[in-house]
């Protein structure tokens, strides 16, 4: 079986490089490309065999669609049906619910929480009911009762944030290994928005109209970065350039720049 620590540098022919399949096998790779390799591959069992488990997996992935979801834990069911009672507590007691200046009362409307738990178990699966009914209460806490308090620290100043994304050399040693997951993604991390990659990549003489193959954060020697991956025309061949967070208009911040695969 191929080694499939082999990245997408690896030999495009026997013996094969998984990740050049598994671009191949998702449709990312360039119609020239993908027109060059069919062949090859179909022409070798062994490729062929492992492009066949690539479909089985995407066909089981698929089916997971499928299954039956188990209902919310009883346990998590009660805590969330508790912080919501004690947010309705809470709003009962505040101003805008007690009364205006002139007394006039202006009463918000109370959900039953016993319908809206015969409610929830109906609709609500435990894979996405956690982080929807936790959503919900904390929009409707913050629409109704909006807080300027600032959190207690004692005084004692916080950490800043840790760099997001996984972590590569400042020269971009051990990026190669993130360019095949990262084909086909658009998470511009903290850039945050197209546009402001796209300030960075004409900041630094690139053209903004090329679409990159992927987009994902990384961290950059201990640095926030976005890494843009985009082709060079040559079979198995990706240029990468690391934007830092602080880039814009002017000021390409480019982290590192380096060309991966055949040569």
């Amino acid at each position: 079986m191929t080694d499939e620590s082999r990245g997408i540098g690896g030999t495009v022919g026997p013996p094969w490089s998984v990740d050049v399949l598994a671009d191949l096998h998702a449709g990312v790779l360039g119609e020239r490309e993908a027109a060059e390799l069919w062949p090859l591959v179909n022409a070798d069992p062994e490729a062929l065999a492992i492009i066949e488990a690539l479909e089985a997996t995407t066909a089981d992935l698929a089916e997971l669609a499928n299954e039956p979801v188990a209902p919310m834990p009883a346990e998590f069911a009660a805590r969330i049906d508790a912080a919501l009672a004690a947010e309705m507590r809470t709003f009962q007691a505040s101003p805008a619910f007690q009364g205006t200046p002139e007394g006039q009362e202006q009463v918000a409307p109370v959900v039953d929480l016993a319908a809206a738990r015969r409610r929830r178990n109906k609709r609500i699966g435990w894979g996405a009911g956690i982080a929807t009914v936790a959503a919900a209460a904390i929009a409707a806490v913050a629409i109704a009762i909006p807080s300027t308090r600032q959190p207690d620290t004692g005084g004692i100043a916080q950490p800043a944030p840790s760099p997001v994304g996984p972590s590569v050399g400042g020269d971009g040693g051990g990026a190669e290994a993130l360019v095949g997951k990262a084909i086909g993604v658009r998470d511009f991390g903290p850039l945050k928005t197209e546009e402001q990659l796209d300030a960075c990549v004409a900041a630094a003489g690139l053209d903004p109209d090329v679409r990159p193959e992927g987009i994902r954060p990384v961290n950059v020697a201990g640095k926030d970065g976005v890494m843009v991956i985009y082709t060079t025309g040559k079979l198995a061949q990706f240029r990468i350039v690391a934007f830092g967070a602080d880039c814009g208009p002017g000021k390409p911040a480019i982290l590192f720049d380096k060309i991966i695969g055949q040569k």
